[in-house]
């Protein structure tokens, strides 16, 4: 524990995050509340960002904020009024001259000064996190002394094809891919901290922090293989190797649950409402662009059974491989992933893929790839949206309209004597997550995950809000608070994702359908708890009805492209 104390006052004294000494400032900045989502991506933060002479950061919260500018988790920000996770806004920048990753968040910090008020303080606080210990004999292998500074990588390698599921039904069956992150000429402290970020990793961690407890000095060559968990109801071809059992066998070390001093940012002053923007913002930061410089459309081969194509951006383009033509549409409109949002969408738009190559004009921040991973969205997709719609107009010869539909959706209703408990409304208003797995359960155990969202100082029609981001496999439209309960409660609602549902048999929203609150959802095979159940033992529940929303409809669509 001393040796971490000592870390932790490295940190702060030498973090460029906490450096002062870049006093650059953007030179203008366009803060503005976050637009309402139309519903395809819940509100989530986005960004930053950035590209010659534009930072972009969107939806982001005031906790949001500071992770980026601090260069924290955001789990690591204490303090300040209740607000602060709620409360959603944009920022636009310009900036000139040479800059670099740290630069611009000192730049952020700033204006967050500037346009907010806000002042944070450094402290220490004891949390939940996971420990690296040494095991009874370490399988290390030391770095050449002369070798040159290390670094991480990370690389797949596909395991056995999938065969279809029998009859179409069944258990979901995927092939398990190896996940192999490399470290070349590294301590275990910043191997500890890396790994945290690695992909997938987060399933395991459930957003903890990594410290390391080893004592071993030194740098070493490491090279780890896992698989990623296993949800409940999946069968898997090939073998599985869970990460704390690969850490294990394969480096000799331990990856247990342990209570850390980490560092953190106290809130001490913040206002709600930045200060006005300057004027002519419209002259500063004109429309985005609306059109690619050129795009490429090409049919995809068949998709793969098991494997997926992730979007990226590389050499300054945007690569959408194997994409529906009807997915395209719902990312491009933002609309959610069902049947009710589009209208007019055929059998052929769901069955037609393709590869898609842009290049978008000069100076749009297309992504950021440090943010590649869990941690953040790598492709600013809201930029792009424009570009796609009118792409898919040009190429496809689509004609379109929006109107308003009705469209299932719910209503949030108190049935008896809630189950809340009154907060202190001095409290900062708050949710965050947890699941029921424990890591040295195994990986392909036949209970369902579930999920517990333990939300602190929320009213009532806050929660209505919040559930698109709490339980989007169930809820795609906006829910009102119909339950009259005024004030704001401590709660933890507990409920299975909605894909353990699906493997039980149960009817759910994803893919189209609409869940229902029926009798029964909680009697499945695998132990799943549907939301509404969840919702019900907090003396709650979700009513379905039919609401008016904004609908695409599409009155035709060509269904092959122009030629390239």
């Amino acid at each position: 524990m001393r040796l971490c104390a000592l870390l932790i006052c490295a940190v702060f004294l030498i973090s460029p995050a906490f450096a002062q000494s870049d006093n650059r400032k953007f030179d203008v900045a366009d803060i503005h509340t976050s637009p309402k989502a139309n519903g395809g991506i819940p509100p989530v933060v986005r960004g930053p960002f950035y590209t010659t002479g534009r930072y972009e950061l969107r939806f982001a919260t005031m906790v949001d904020l500071i992770s980026a500018a601090y260069g924290v988790d955001p789990d690591r920000v204490y303090g300040g009024p209740s607000w602060l996770e709620m409360d959603r806004f944009d920022i636009f920048a310009k900036v000139s001259g040479n800059t670099n990753a740290e630069s611009r968040k000192a730049m952020l910090r700033a204006l967050l000064a500037d346009r907010f008020n806000l002042v944070v303080k450094q402290d220490t606080k004891p949390v939940a996190a996971f420990a690296l210990t040494a095991g009874k004999k370490p399988l290390l292998k030391e770095s050449d002394e002369n070798a040159p500074p290390g670094g991480c990588d990370f690389s797949v390698e596909q395991g056995k094809q999938a065969p279809p599921n029998p009859g179409g039904g069944g258990p979901q069956v995927i092939n398990m891919p190896t996940l192999i992150y490399s470290c070349r000429n590294i301590t275990l402290a910043n191997f500890a901290s890396n790994l945290a970020d690695a992909p997938v990793v987060n399933q395991y961690l459930d957003n903890k922090t990594i410290v390391d407890q080893t004592d071993l000095k030194g740098s070493y060559d490491i090279t780890l293989k896992y698989t990623p968990k296993i949800p409940a109801g999946i069968n898997v071809v090939g073998d599985s190797m869970p990460l704390f059992d690969a850490i294990d066998k394969q480096l000799g070390l331990k990856l247990e649950a342990a209570t850390v001093p980490v560092p953190v940012l106290n809130v001490a002053s913040v206002n709600e409402k930045p200060t006005p923007n300057p004027p002519d913002l419209n002259k500063i930061f004109p429309p985005e662009p609306a059109e690619f410089d050129v795009a490429e459309i090409k049919p995809a081969p068949p998709p793969t059974p098991g494997q997926g194509n992730q979007p990226e951006i590389k050499n300054g383009r945007l690569y959408l491989p194997g994409i529906s033509l009807q997915n395209l549409i719902q990312v491009a409109w933002d609309l959610p992933p069902d049947n009710d949002h589009l209208v007019g969408a055929t059998k052929g738009l769901n069955e037609a893929r393709y590869d898609i190559i842009a290049k978008a004009p000069a100076g749009v921040a297309l992504g950021d790839l440090s943010k590649m991973g869990e941690k953040g969205l790598s492709i600013n997709i809201d930029a792009l949206r424009p570009m796609l719609q009118n792409l898919l107009i040009e190429r496809f010869k689509m004609k379109i309209h929006t109107e308003e539909r009705p469209v299932p959706s719910y209503t949030l209703l108190a049935t008896s004597k809630p189950k809340l408990k009154p907060a202190d409304p001095n409290e900062r208003t708050t949710w965050h997550q947890e699941t029921n797995n424990d890591a040295s359960k195994e990986r392909n155990a036949s209970s369902a995950p579930l999920r517990q969202i333990t939300c602190h100082n929320m009213t009532m029609a806050q929660f209505a809000d919040m559930l698109r981001n709490i339980a989007p496999g169930y809820v795609r439209n906006d829910v009102i608070d119909a339950t009259n309960i005024q004030g704001g409660f401590d709660f933890t609602l507990s409920f299975s994702p909605s894909g353990a549902l699906q493997q039980a048999g149960v009817r759910s929203a994803e893919g189209g359908g609409t869940a229902s609150a029926g009798v029964g959802e909680a009697a499945t095979p695998n132990g799943a708890i549907s939301l509404f159940e969840g919702i019900q033992k907090l003396g709650l529940k979700l009513e379905e009805q039919k609401r008016p929303a904004m609908v695409l409809v599409i009155d035709h669509i060509e269904p092959k492209p122009t030629d390239n």
